[in-house]
């Protein structure tokens, strides 16, 4: 095997996020599921965003958030994901490049083919408890194709990781099938995440084949989508049922901290969340227990170390608005919390 180039390339939707409180009166009055990911049409993206309150504009996507706290602890991370060739696309290109990563996936260029698609954004209104209910138009997201996956830089990654919103396109899924072949065939490791409980519940056929025919190595899943993967209400029927089906499950559990599950020959490791005295926004807080975790993976790390990791990442990006780290040296916090060098 040679060696790697980077530690870790992500797949993802590529995507503006809006950030904006709001009261539950708005999101009853709009039909917003609480907490939930729903996919909307440019023309009620363009009414949402009309209506919401003043909002802050900053790259998104849950794999680009989870690149960027990858990038923030010193890891050698890619991106592959779709954007427009117009003003917000370039705003991400440069966002995503500017944090270190290597990103190089070709623009859409509106016209060509009859592609008419604007770069991606997610709305998202943030609630006074800190929860948030994302509304996303994908717009060049739906793109992504099987031709967008460099195979240099999937071949040459430890782990290829993939979120699973991206399963709602069948073009995506054929470049994530592809990837993850490519990969496997490199002798590298293939990380998934259920993203979103509706997420699961469009595809829990699928997510189970995934999961189950050796294609995903690493699943990350909290724990209500942990269950409804399985349709139990049951968290410790579902932990069982995951073992059979990857190598390694983080579980997140909120103010529970996190489950680790790494096969029938091997202890569940249970690791408290960290402490934080406010929770202002918990957008992200997955995408950087990711990041902390798959650090703490690539870096030989123990999976207790690799779940304590995650959690401190988390627990930096919930203490805040927006769902990418804001603390000087996210390195230096993961070391300092972990007690010796990260």
């Amino acid at each position: 095997m040679t060696s790697p180039r980077f530690d870790v390339v992500a797949i993802g939707n590529a995507i503006v996020d809006v950030l904006a409180h709001a009261d539950q009166a708005f999101l009853d009055r709009h039909g917003m599921p609480k907490g939930a990911m729903t996919l909307i049409d440019a023309a009620r993206a363009d009414m949402l965003y009309d209506q919401m309150g003043t909002g802050v504009e900053v790259s998104g996507g849950s794999a680009a958030n989870t690149v960027a706290g990858l990038a923030a602890l010193g890891t050698r991370a890619a991106y592959i994901g779709k954007v427009a060739d117009d003003a917000l696309g370039r705003i991400f290109r440069h966002d995503i490049t500017a944090i270190g990563a290597h990103y190089a996936t070709a623009a859409l260029v509106n016209g060509a083919d009859g592609a008419d698609k604007s770069t991606a954004r997610c709305l998202i209104l943030v609630t006074p408890d800190g929860q948030r209910t994302m509304n996303t138009y994908l717009g060049a997201c739906t793109a992504l194709g099987p031709d967008d996956i460099d195979e240099d830089v999937v071949a040459g990654s430890l782990i290829t990781y993939v979120e699973g919103y991206l399963w709602d396109e069948p073009g995506a899924k054929a470049a994530i099938r592809k990837a993850a072949a490519i990969a496997h065939e490199a002798g590298r490791k293939v990380a998934f995440t259920l993203s979103d409980s509706f997420c699961v519940d469009r595809h829990r056929d699928e997510f189970l084949d995934l999961t189950s025919g050796n294609l995903v190595d690493v699943l990350f899943a909290n724990e209500a989508e942990l269950k409804a993967l399985y349709q139990t209400d049951d968290l410790e029927t579902a932990v069982a049922a995951v073992r059979d089906h990857v190598d390694v499950a983080a579980v997140t559990r909120s103010a529970h901290g996190s489950l680790v599950v790494a096969g029938h020959d091997r202890d569940i490791v249970s690791v408290p969340a960290e402490p934080i005295d406010t929770v202002v926004d918990t957008t992200g807080a997955g995408d950087l227990y990711a990041a902390g975790f798959l650090r703490g993976l690539t870096s030989g790390r123990s999976l207790a170390d690799c779940a304590r990791m995650g959690g401190v990442c988390a627990a930096e990006v919930i203490s805040h608005f927006g769902a990418r780290p804001e603390v000087p040296s996210l390195a230096d916090l993961v070391s300092d919390r972990m007690g010796r060098a990260a």
